[in-house]
C-alpha cells in the first residue's frame, strides 16, 4: 500500500501547476490565487486587423472628443506646369527643330530691316538728288535770267555810233544812240543793280547799271528816272527817253564799260550776246 501511494504522488507532482508546493488541490482557494494572479496581466495581442480597429476607434475617439486639430491638414493643390518644355528638352528632334526656326525667323527679321533701311537710303539718296537736280536747275535759271539781255529801246532807229566824230563832241562818240520819241520807256539791259543815278552834267540824267560780271550800262539823256536804286531784272522800265544834257534831239545815249573801265563799242558786243541793234 506505501509504494502504490508513493506513485501516485509521484504522478500528482508531474501534473501540479508550477508555483504550488504542496499536492494537487483543485478546491476553490487554488482557483482563486490563480485567477487573481492572471487578472493582473496583459492580454496577448492576436496579430491581423485588430490594430487597425484600435487606429479607427482612437480616431473616432479623437474626434468624438472635439480634438480636431489632430487630424492632418489636406495637403496644399500641385499646380502641374506647362509640359511643353519638359516636352521640348526631352525631345532633341524637337529642341533642334525649335532652334532653326528661331534662326529662321532672326534671319528673316535681320532681312527684313537691311531690306528697309537699303529702301530709306535710297529714297534719301533719290530726294537728295531731285533737290540737287532742283538747285542744279534753278542756278541755271539764274544764269540764264542774267545772261539774257534786251535792247532798251523799242521803236526806234540809230542815230550815231561808236568812234563816230562830231563838230559837237569834245571826243570821239563813246556810245550808241538810240532816236526815239521823248517819254519812250527806256528798260534795263539784263538782270543787275542800279548803283548810280541822277544828273552828270553832259550826259544830263543818267543811270549806271552794273550786270553781274561787273560790267557797267549808262544810260543818259533821259527825261525822267523810274528806277534810281536796288535790282532790276531784263526788260524792268526804269526811265524814259529825253533830250538833257547836251544833245540836239531826244535820243537814248547808251554806253558799255566791262569791269566798269573805259567804253567798249556797244554794237559787236551785243551782237555777241545775240541782240542785233
Amino acid at each position: 500500500m506505501a509504494s502504490t501511494h508513493t506513485q501516485a504522488q509521484a504522478g500528482t507532482q508531474l501534473l501540479d501547476h508550477p508555483g504550488t508546493d504542496g499536492p494537487e488541490d483543485f478546491g476553490p482557494e487554488a482557483f482563486g490565487a490563480e485567477a487573481e494572479a492572471n487578472r493582473h496581466r496583459m492580454p496577448r495581442q492576436i496579430r491581423g486587423t485588430s490594430p487597425l480597429l484600435g487606429v479607427t476607434a482612437v480616431a473616432a475617439t479623437l474626434g468624438a472628443t472635439g480634438f480636431a486639430s489632430a487630424t492632418p491638414a489636406a495637403a496644399p493643390a500641385v499646380e502641374i506646369p506647362d509640359e511643353t518644355p519638359v516636352a521640348l528638352a526631352a525631345d532633341p528632334g524637337l529642341a533642334l527643330a525649335a532652334r532653326i526656326q528661331h534662326q529662321a525667323d532672326s534671319q528673316r527679321t535681320a532681312a527684313e530691316e537691311s531690306a528697309r533701311v537699303q529702301a530709306a537710303q535710297e529714297a534719301e539718296a533719290k530726294a537728295a538728288a531731285k533737290e540737287a537736280e532742283a538747285k542744279r536747275a534753278a542756278e541755271e535759271a539764274e544764269r540764264a535770267k542774267a545772261a539774257a539781255l534786251t535792247l532798251p529801246v523799242t521803236d526806234y532807229r540809230l542815230s550815231a555810233h561808236y568812234g563816230q566824230s562830231a563838230r559837237y563832241w569834245a571826243h570821239l562818240h563813246t556810245g550808241l544812240d538810240f532816236a526815239a520819241d521823248t517819254g519812250t520807256p527806256v528798260h534795263a539791259l539784263g538782270q543787275g543793280t542800279i548803283t548810280s543815278a541822277g544828273w552828270a552834267g553832259a550826259y544830263g540824267y543818267r543811270i549806271v547799271e552794273t550786270l553781274p560780271d561787273g560790267t557797267e550800262i549808262w544810260y543818259c539823256h533821259l527825261s525822267s528816272i523810274t528806277k534810281g536804286s536796288g535790282q532790276v531784272v531784263a526788260g524792268q522800265q526804269i526811265g524814259k527817253v529825253g533830250a538833257t544834257g547836251n544833245v540836239t534831239g531826244p535820243h537814248l545815249h547808251m554806253e558799255v564799260r566791262p569791269g566798269g573801265g573805259a567804253p567798249v563799242d556797244p554794237e559787236p558786243w551785243l551782237q555777241q550776246r545775240g541782240l542785233n541793234p
